[in-house]
């Protein structure tokens, strides 16, 4: 590589964050937009985002909220949410900072954001870099296996930490500085505006346009040494080990794999718990169901239980009655069935004479029917006779209604005159 050879530099700490009530404040309010001004993303993950930002700009400061335009294949531009700043780097034992953008895309969080290193023009990317292209999109195994709505910015950006301490994707270059320290004070959360055009799929051979700007020497932030010192030179590519850069490039590779086998295994499990748990609702249904059909054939097993028991018990009451009168029937010799059975008094004589015409009346209607079915009698007979029929049978039944009435009464007044008689003595 031409030119003077790179090298790692420590750059101050990270100014302190802007006030959280004040970003939680403006990200409410650009996500509340409403019409052509409006954020284009889904109105049901509007807070999810927020609560996505607020907890990335809480546990890293320096990357903070802001919109920007951003610029797709085809030409559209749009404006979009994206967190500028930096994350830190764990280096040969010091603490770096690496500048980056991270845009939520319009279908953002459902798919993952992208995500550009942002070097400055003191910085070149390394060439080359198994997660970084030459245009700075950042590729790694967590954006890869991102899964809605479990992942999130803040262990993205502990992933880009943890794989950007093992291979740097950033490089500052050495240069001629007349002036020791141009700039006391240098301010490494420092904006870098610019408009990527990323190449989805293939990796560009251009770097973004970077504005020329003023920037300090050093792209990273805080480390263990002091503000304005260097550390040795970085390993450079041409002088690196080739199995130590097999062997990176194979864990890398196994990394990978490994992430895209847990997204799938993932996925599948899913699937079969998803499965798995619409089997456990039939089932429980039919649990349920199951237990209100027993519980229904134990009460009518206990039903019919009872009923038996009842025809049990009038069983041998009409077994006992017909040995009570089977030598009472053989001494009477011929017997009138007319007068086998005569009432206990006046009202029940006249009540079964009633209930005996109605019943005979009945049976005439019925014979009625099937006469004039039959074509026996003729139509205007049968109106006739039924007519004089239903009458008398009215006449019967309203009678019966009184005598029953006056049987109850009669009741009544017997257990009152037994009461009365039990209290006297």
């Amino acid at each position: 590589m031409g030119g003077p050879s790179p090298s790692l530099s420590p750059s101050p700490s990270p100014s302190p964050s802007p006030n959280p009530q004040l970003t939680q404040q403006w990200l409410s309010s650009v996500l509340s937009q409403r019409g052509p001004s409006a954020l284009p993303y889904a109105e049901d993950v509007k807070w999810l985002i927020r609560q996505h930002l607020l907890s990335l700009s809480e546990n890293y400061p320096s990357l903070q909220p802001k919109t920007a335009t951003y610029t797709h294949n085809d030409g559209r531009t749009v404006n979009l949410l994206q967190s500028d700043g930096t994350v830190p780097m764990l280096y040969l034992d010091v603490t770096y900072n690496i500048p980056i953008i991270i845009w939520l895309m319009e279908s953002y969080p459902r798919h993952p954001p992208c995500v550009y290193v942002n070097p400055t023009r003191d910085m070149v990317i390394k060439r080359p870099h198994s997660h970084v292209n030459p245009s700075g999109m950042v590729s790694i195994p967590y954006l890869h296996s991102w899964v809605y709505p479990s992942s999130n910015l803040v262990d993205l950006a502990r992933n880009l930490s943890h794989v950007f301490s093992r291979d740097p994707p950033l490089y500052s270059q050495r240069r001629p500085n007349p002036n020791p320290n141009p700039n006391p004070n240098p301010n490494p959360n420092a904006n870098y505006n610019f408009t990527p055009n990323p190449m989805m799929g293939a990796a560009p051979t251009v770097r973004p346009v970077i504005p020329p700007r003023a920037y300090p020497p050093s792209p990273y932030g805080s480390g263990s040494g002091t503000g304005g010192g260097r550390i040795p030179p970085s390993p450079q590519r041409h002088t690196e080990d080739p199995n130590e850069v097999f062997r990176r490039n194979a864990v890398n590779k196994l990394v990978e794999s490994l992430h895209a086998d847990v997204g799938v295994l993932r996925k599948t499990s899913e699937a079969e718990m998803e499965g798995m748990f619409g089997a456990q609702g039939v089932l429980r249904q039919r649990e349920e169901q199951l237990s209100r059909g027993v519980k229904e054939l134990q009460d009518e097993k206990e039903g019919l239980e009872q009923q038996l028991q009842m025809v049990l018990m009038n069983a041998d009451v009409l077994e006992a009655w017909l040995r009570e009168n089977e030598v009472k029937l053989g001494n009477m010799g011929n017997l009138d069935v007319d007068n086998a059975f005569e009432p206990c008094d006046a009202l029940s004589k006249q009540m079964l004479d009633c209930t005996s015409s109605d019943l005979s009346i009945e049976d005439t209607i019925y014979a009625l029917d099937k006469a004039v079915q039959e074509g026996s009698i003729s139509f205007d007979q049968y109106l006739k006779n039924v007519r004089l029929l239903s009458r008398e049978q009215f006449f019967h039944r309203a009678m019966c209604a009184k005598l029953r009435a006056a049987q109850m009464q009669a009741q009544v007044a017997s257990m009152a005159a037994r009461v009365s008689s039990q209290y006297a003595m």
